[in-house]
């Protein structure tokens, strides 16, 4: 048997928590529940997760709170719920790490659309199955695992990565000095077209620029082409 995703829903409204947690688990996946922070960081340190669907507001630790922290250690995957209309809560949110968002009141299918299509884009045999598997790659002043999502610096100061900074960098590290459209990255990270206000891969970049650029202000590294798009401006030595 294949392995069942396992999915943390972590909402302080009891009723969206059940039945997220039941119309998930009906749709073959493992779920499990908390109403807090608190219960999620307990939930972390026992088991295993390859996804946390997280609302934004919770009392105590906020969403966004919890997000940033999670990321910031290379955790699993996040989706937001935000509050319909808080445009503010979904831009800080993808900015500080999360891969997607959900806007309430939602359709739970359309959450279970989203919770599969990042699951297939950030699991580790999806990510993994390039020619960046079991490799090194060394950019710029840096050193990508592949394996490990982290990135060391020529003092030898590692840097993990989110599961979503590390499929960007990849498509950037694959086809290095290559112009990519917002559309391309959209197709590449995400498996969906950008629409015509999606901000998602520009704050994607400004995340991943704050981790591998000298000078955020004046990045070099992957540069912004007017009218075209991005492009890693530097050579990409792989290696086993």
């Amino acid at each position: 048997m294949g392995h069942q995703p396992h999915i943390l829903v972590v909402d302080d409204h009891a009723q969206i928590r059940e039945s997220v947690t039941k119309f998930l688990v009906k749709n073959g996946l493992r779920a499990t529940a908390a109403k807090d922070a608190v219960e999620m960081d307990a939930c972390l340190a026992a088991g295993q997760f390859d996804l946390i669907v997280l609302d934004v507001m919770m009392p105590g630790e906020d969403g966004l709170a919890v997000c940033r922290r999670i990321t910031a250690g290379g955790g699993p995957p996040i989706i937001l719920l935000t509050a319909l209309g808080e445009d503010t809560d979904r831009i800080v949110g993808l900015e500080i790490g999360a891969d997607d968002y959900l806007a309430k009141p939602f359709n739970p299918r359309e959450l279970l659309a989203r919770v599969k299509s990042v699951l297939r884009r950030t699991s580790t045999d999806a990510i993994l199955t390039g020619r960046l598997a079991g490799k090194t790659v060394r950019f710029a002043h840096l050193t990508l695992e592949a394996d490990r999502q982290v990135l060391r610096d020529e003092q030898g100061i590692e840097t993990p990565l989110t599961s979503a900074e590390f499929k960007l960098l990849s498509v950037f590290l694959e086809r290095p000095r290559m112009i990519l459209s917002r559309d391309q990255l959209m197709d590449l990270t995400a498996g969906r077209a950008a629409g015509p206000l999606d901000r998602t891969i520009d704050n994607q970049i400004s995340r991943l620029r704050r981790k591998i650029e000298p000078d955020v202000l004046r990045p070099r590294i992957i540069k912004t082409v007017r009218n075209g798009g991005y492009s890693l401006s530097c050579d990409a030595e792989v290696s086993a």
